[in-house]
């Protein structure tokens, strides 16, 4: 199935699996895209920043997106190829979707400033994998330091027929879905997806702003599909409160440097994995930490069951 700019719902995005000694976890892969699904996912995205994409050998990316594609019931794989040189992108580009994948997602190189190279960028990367592969802009200022005006995404949108998704995860970036939309109302930008991250911090209102869903990784993926569908059926309220009793966890969540660690935690103590393990380097929580984490995931049981702990 290849990705289109009618994508929207709920992409995970997955992380990846280890052992305590650094080795893939097939089976927790196997396991997690069984949640995913049940969870109300209409795809995932694999070998983002948080599947630790660059710690993995170039075939163990091709295994691991190769798996996801004959594991997601027929839902659509987006797979990140972001890389540091264009032969590499291409290879693994070409390859997953040989394999079977929807489309591919590409972040820029945090040395770009200007619009101009953000642009010649894009050109180059699309040039090298080519035009009849689907991909995903992935606009992410906080980690990677790019900043893409919404005139820059527009450009790249219009002078690329094989874009049809944007990643949207700028902060504050509300203003900026409003702008994207409003260039689609006024005819100047034809319409594509816009699924947001952030971790989830402000999918309230970006769905309010026009986003057609979630592409994150926040540790209970069922807030975040029920969250989109309730905006959609116009229950603001309803979606509000659901959103409300998971903020604690996901404001925790945020934290730099250990988010991926509280992620992978939750997660495992969810039955989605079966270990916390991250390839080194990696970060670790503290015992401290993990009571914190416990004792939010408390009081969200209070109020949403699927926190309460997984039967022995």
């Amino acid at each position: 199935m290849r990705l289109t700019a009618d994508a929207a719902g709920l992409f995970p995005i997955a992380p990846t699996p280890f052992h305590a000694d650094g080795r893939i976890d097939e089976s927790s892969v196997d396991t997690l895209m069984e949640r995913y699904v049940a969870a109300g996912a209409t795809g995932v995205t694999v070998l983002g920043i948080m599947g630790e994409a660059p710690k993995l050998e170039p075939d163990e990316s091709l295994a691991i997106a190769s798996r996801f594609v004959k594991g997601m019931a027929g839902l659509p794989v987006i797979v990140g190829v972001s890389a540091p040189g264009f032969a590499a992108m291409r290879a693994l580009s070409r390859s997953v979707m040989d394999k079977g994948a929807a489309g591919v997602m590409i972040a820029p190189v945090p040395s770009l400033r200007t619009d101009d190279q953000i642009l010649t960028y894009y050109r180059q990367a699309i040039e090298a994998i080519g035009t009849d592969i689907p991909f995903v802009i992935q606009d992410y200022p906080l980690t990677l330091s790019v900043q893409m005006t919404p005139k820059v995404i527009r450009q790249i949108v219009e002078e690329h027929p094989s874009c049809v998704m944007l990643k949207h995860e700028d902060w504050p970036g509300l203003e900026k879905i409003t702008t994207l939309r409003s260039f689609q109302k006024e005819g100047t930008l034809r319409p594509i997806s816009i699924l947001t991250g952030n971790g989830g911090m402000f999918l309230d209102f970006e769905m309010e702003r026009g986003a057609d869903g979630a592409m994150t990784g926040y540790a209970f993926p069922e807030m975040l599909a029920d969250v989109v569908r309730l905006q959609k059926a116009g229950q603001r309220e309803a979606a509000h409160d659901l959103f409300d009793a998971h903020l604690p966890l996901l404001r925790y969540e945020q934290q730099q440097g250990v988010g991926l660690a509280v992620r992978k935690y939750v997660l495992m103590k969810r039955g989605f994995i079966a270990s916390d393990a991250q390839r080194k380097p990696g970060s670790a929580l503290s015992a401290t930490a993990r009571a914190e984490v416990d004792y939010l995931l408390a009081r969200l049981a209070k109020v949403d069951a699927r926190a309460l702990p997984i039967a022995a």
